[in-house]
């Protein structure tokens, strides 16, 4: 396998998977709405094609040529962008299909438009029929900092669900590792880090490091934050509080204590710490 589309690599996860690839000798080319930008973010060794994810005449574009391609795309536009590679895939003989969904994407969570989407962009993957590895991560140390608005913490909810947090580097090079294991073709993988901080502490805790002088993380009630986004009009804040209302009543499916300890989820002999593996079934 030489080069790799990655798809919404200009992303807080994209990016990352994106140059990891790079630096493991692969050729990336990164699909972009505004080419001499990304190219400016990313410099001369990465192939920028001018277009958009979610239109099929810009992926049938940028897929010529590839032997695999990594889909790190969010909101509605992943089902979209899914579903059009799935139909693409099969004529172009791509040897992997990658895919970032997320640790709560299960059926029993489908009732959340979120969830729902990347349900749809799982099965869309899976039927194609071309060779694919899901990656199923939870919460991200890079979505701290959004947390922290002008010096000034805030959570919404009481959040008391414990999650294992991990680093986009850490991702990036399991998503690498996969695209040259063959044991990694056709699984889903739950993506834990070795530890489990509920919203609020692992907020203080990055608050403790990059705003020490922060005394207390604020918790605004879901509700009170959903009046506000209806009487302002913030619509930003209204998806957040909804979601922020999502994970107060999910869990991360895995095994935590497989992921915390090194071992090699594609069966083989190589190490990989950080991951926990399933065949797909759910």
């Amino acid at each position: 396998m030489k080069k790799i589309l990655v798809l919404g690599g200009s992303g807080m996860l994209g990016a990352p998977v994106a140059r990891r690839l790079l630096a493991d000798g692969y050729d990336v080319r990164l699909l972009a709405r505004d080419p001499e930008k990304v190219q400016a973010m990313f410099g001369p060794d990465f192939e920028i094609v001018a277009g958009d994810a979610a239109d099929g005449a810009s992926l049938e574009k940028a897929l010529a040529g590839c032997d695999g391609v990594h889909i790190s795309i969010g909101g509605p536009a992943q089902a979209i962008c899914a579903q059009k590679v799935a139909a693409l895939a099969p004529g172009l003989a791509l040897e992997r299909i990658s895919y970032i969904s997320g640790a709560t994407v299960v059926e029993q969570n489908s009732w959340f438009p979120m969830t729902a989407q990347k349900l749809k962009a799982e099965e869309a993957i899976r039927a194609c029929g071309q060779p694919f590895t899901i990656f199923c991560p939870t919460w991200p140390m890079e979505q701290l900092p959004r947390f922290v608005r002008d010096g000034q913490p805030l959570v919404i909810g009481d959040q008391p669900v414990p999650f294992h947090w991990f680093a986009a580097s850490d991702l990036a090079r399991m998503v690498s590792a996969a695209y040259g294991r063959v044991e990694a073709a056709n699984k889903k993988i739950f993506i834990h880090g070795p530890a489990a901080l509920t919203i609020p502490a692992a907020v203080e805790s990055y608050c403790q490091i990059f705003h020490p002088e922060v005394e207390q993380v604020p918790v605004m009630p879901i509700e009170a934050a959903r009046s506000m986004a209806q009487s302002t009009g913030n619509e930003m804040l209204g998806f957040f509080a909804e979601l922020m209302a999502y994970f107060e009543k999910v869990h991360e499916p895995g095994d935590p204590a497989t992921a915390a300890r090194p071992g090699d989820p594609w069966g083989g002999s190589a190490a990989i710490p950080g991951t926990s593996a399933c065949d797909g079934s759910r």
